[in-house]
């Protein structure tokens, strides 16, 4: 479990130029307090203490502004820059090495039981406020743009921007870091 926060906090402080310390990451990070939070919320939930998760769950929110369902599935060196804002629903599957940025949904779009959230594969970016909604797949090492709002699958490697999203191959040189912030990619 130590090894697993150490992870967490590099990276945060990979991902986060403004980080400074592992120390100021571990205590002011309200995003990864979310994560640590889903953590035990989740495993509570496997077992079938379902009530307790979520109401830990509704806790976590209330103390990092960061809606994170206990059912949903979260991968390793996740991480959520800001925070404020992002809703996770059940049964959202999220990949390792995922960055998303403040108000984003992994959303729903029916109330049928069943698969209705997102899976977003390993190393997926998500630009502040984009909304990824139904049971829609982004494929690996994609990075969706400000205000972007998902709606159907998109490949591996893709930049999803627009309202819809439409999706366009990534090229090699695209750094996901750079894209999030170009204004070519924020609506």
């Amino acid at each position: 479990m130590l090894s697993r926060i150490r992870e967490d906090i590099a990276a945060a402080r990979h991902r986060d130029p403004a980080a400074r310390s592992g120390v100021e990451v571990a205590l002011l990070y309200p995003g990864l307090h979310a994560v640590w939070g889903h953590r035990v919320w989740h495993a509570l939930w496997r077992r079938g203490l379902r009530f307790v998760a979520r109401m830990g769950s509704q806790i976590t929110r209330c103390l990092t502004g960061i809606e994170i369902h206990p059912g949903a599935k979260i991968g390793r060196r996740f991480f959520i820059d800001h925070g404020t804002g992002v809703v996770i629903g059940e049964t959202a599957e999220i990949g390792d090495d995922v960055m998303l940025y403040h108000g984003v949904t992994l959303g729903g779009r029916t109330r049928d039981h069943g698969k209705r959230h997102p899976t977003l594969e390993d190393g997926v970016s998500v630009g502040a406020g984009a909304k990824i909604l139904g049971p829609v797949r982004v494929g690996a090492r994609s990075v969706i743009g400000a205000n972007a709002v998902v709606t159907k699958d998109a490949p591996a490697d893709s930049i999803l921007v627009g309202v819809p999203a439409k999706p366009r191959r990534r090229t090699g040189s695209d750094d996901s870091r750079a894209l999030l912030t170009a204004s070519d990619y924020v609506i």
